[in-house]
């Protein structure tokens, strides 16, 4: 029987090695896995590759995960949001690498190396320091950039709900990158509030099917005896 719950944030995160490609949803707070991140952190893995909306804020979450001195290099959109300090004094200390990628293109390049499209040409980045050393062409009258996939080794995401077999439904805006960050990685670990029996879900609310998640956790959950996925 396919039951893809997890013992605990813990266990899911155990298997993560040092140099790992780690995907991280949220924007801003919102669909955040705070306790697989802190699980993370507490596993230890080092010189990761951080994907994620943003560097953190404040001291809690992603920015946390970067102070702990984790991280080797990080892709995302907004690196200096209000409140994203730790990033900061890490990058100005040149503690960590930064790619900046702009959001659209960042959705996009998650979905690809989902999809299998091994690269896609966009206007957005042209004539800026985004579009230095990548192949450009005129298409329509317009000058674009091609951008390849960001392909994953793990994606930690927050979810709604998740039934045994990793099937998942979001909450509103929590859902953001939490999709295309499940297609995009090797190894999808959710966080989830509530766990369904099959059938609980209507086929027609599931959001990101089972077939790209590998494990759940359940949050704010006693740990369970026995471990599973």
């Amino acid at each position: 029987m396919i039951d893809k719950l997890c013992a605990s944030a813990q266990v899911a995160v155990a298997s993560i090695p040092d140099g790992a490609t780690v995907a991280v949803g949220g924007f801003g707070g919102a669909g955040m896995p705070d306790d697989l991140i802190d699980a993370l952190i507490e596993h230890g893995a080092r010189d990761l590759t951080l994907v994620s909306n943003n560097a953190g804020q404040g001291d809690s979450g992603l920015a946390a995960l970067l102070k702990a001195g984790q991280v080797r290099r990080i892709l995302c959109s907004y690196p200096r949001m209000t409140g994203s300090h730790v990033f900061e004094a890490l990058y100005r200390a040149g503690k960590i690498e930064l790619e900046i990628v702009p959001q659209g293109n960042l959705a996009e390049r998650l979905r690809a190396a989902g999809c299998g499209i091994e690269g896609f040409y966009t206007p957005t980045g042209y004539g800026t320091l985004l579009a230095k050393d990548k192949e450009t062409r005129l298409i329509g009258g317009r000058q674009c950039v091609l951008e390849t996939p960001i392909h994953v080794d793990y994606a930690l995401i927050k979810a709604d709900a998740g039934d045994r077999w990793g099937n998942l439904t979001f909450r509103k805006t929590a859902r953001n990158f939490g999709p295309v960050m499940a297609m995009a990685a090797t190894h999808t670990i959710a966080s989830i509030g509530t766990y369904c029996q099959l059938g609980e879900i209507d086929p027609e609310q599931v959001i990101t099917p089972g077939i790209f998640v590998k494990q759940l956790v359940l949050r704010d959950a006693a740990p369970l005896l026995n471990t599973a996925g």
